[in-house]
């Protein structure tokens, strides 16, 4: 008889696209080896396995990027916009003018998956999704290269994201429409999905404004153990056990998972009610162990009485936006579209 593991293996093999199964099932084993008993992470090894590529200022496929570095902070900005229909002007950035007088243009910032612990904003599979957002959705990208867990705990990663916020509704060159200023939307996948809930509390109570909020498979969790976590444990990529590691190595030490990091409408934290907090689309991917807390945030933005969106998509797997080889993907694309041009 086939053991619980192989069993697994056959089921995900049959539900996920092949390059897709042979793509994310290379990341988890890579993971696997980097992550320790003890708690300590194998740095070194992950930035050897991790495959980087450098910005482009020569345009491919109609989209350039460049990378900021902020001299007080030392934080790494990744930018990406379409490129001009004038060869002549492809090696010139101007910094000087805005992206448009006329049209809204809006501003992704993006903050890559990895369970607050692994991938960067120049890791290779988030260079090529970061392009594929400013070519379908028209859009600028500025992906954010946050520090990880276990070197830097909370809230680093959310220090880091309000940081790049700041930087973005400062540049005069980000701004468009007839009001000249920067719309911006904050998005992230896993881990990143929750750095942006939590940069979009704080500038909702600094008043700083963020259009909306996306957020694909979001890691958010809590102490007890929910019927999709018992149903799906280690059927599709990740086990609980899998998660708790990364819980362990971001939340505070001695903290569970019930922090409000972690749950964020959970015992110990707070409504969002009477705050000026962005509109939301939450993508859920329906063979995601953690569907149940992601679902469960969407219940408590509602409660809050905030806007939202939820996209279920009922046999999506974690990472399933990273190729174009399923129906998800696009339809995942036209709701982004859609998202960021409905002020357009």
């Amino acid at each position: 008889m086939a053991g619980s593991n192989e069993v697994n293996l056959n089921e995900s093999k049959r539900v996920v696209p092949l390059n897709t199964w042979v793509l994310i099932s290379n990341f988890k084993l890579a993971y696997n080896l980097q992550r320790r008993p003890d708690g300590t992470f194998d740095r070194d090894l992950s930035e050897f396995l991790d495959r980087k590529v450098p910005a482009n200022i020569n345009p491919v496929d109609g989209v350039f990027s460049f990378d900021h570095v902020d001299g007080a902070t030392g934080l790494l900005n990744r930018v990406y916009q379409p490129s001009s229909q004038n060869e002549a002007q492809w090696v010139i950035v101007d910094l000087e003018k805005p992206l448009s007088t006329t049209e809204i243009v809006p501003v992704i910032v993006f903050f890559h998956g990895g369970s607050f612990t692994h991938s960067s904003a120049n890791s290779a599979i988030y260079d090529t999704f970061c392009r594929r957002l400013v070519s379908i959705c028209k859009a600028v990208v500025v992906s954010v290269n946050y520090r990880r867990s276990p070197e830097h705990r909370y809230p680093c990663a959310y220090d880091d994201g309000w940081a790049a916020l700041k930087w973005v509704k400062s540049r005069t060159w980000l701004q468009s429409g007839k009001d000249s200023k920067v719309y911006v939307y904050l998005a992230g996948d896993s881990s990143g999905g929750n750095i942006a809930h939590h940069v979009a509390v704080r500038a909702a109570e600094a008043d700083v404004e963020v259009i909306g909020n996306i957020l694909l498979h979001p890691m958010f969790g809590g102490q007890r153990r929910t019927e999709s976590e018992k149903r799906l444990d280690g059927k599709y990529f990740v086990t609980l056990q899998d998660r708790d590691w990364y819980w362990r190595a971001y939340l505070p030490e001695g903290e569970d998972r019930d922090h409000p990091a972690s749950n964020p409408f959970g015992p110990r934290g707070r409504s969002l009610e009477g705050l000026k907090f962005p509109k939301s689309l939450v993508v859920v991917a329906g063979l995601d162990l953690i569907q149940d807390w992601q679902l469960a945030y969407v219940e408590g933005l509602k409660k809050s009485g905030q806007e939202v969106k939820r996209l279920f998509l009922e046999k999506a797997t974690i990472g399933f936006y990273f190729l174009p080889n399923n129906d998800h993907f696009y339809c995942l694309m036209e709701e982004i579209k859609n998202f960021v041009n409905s002020n357009c």
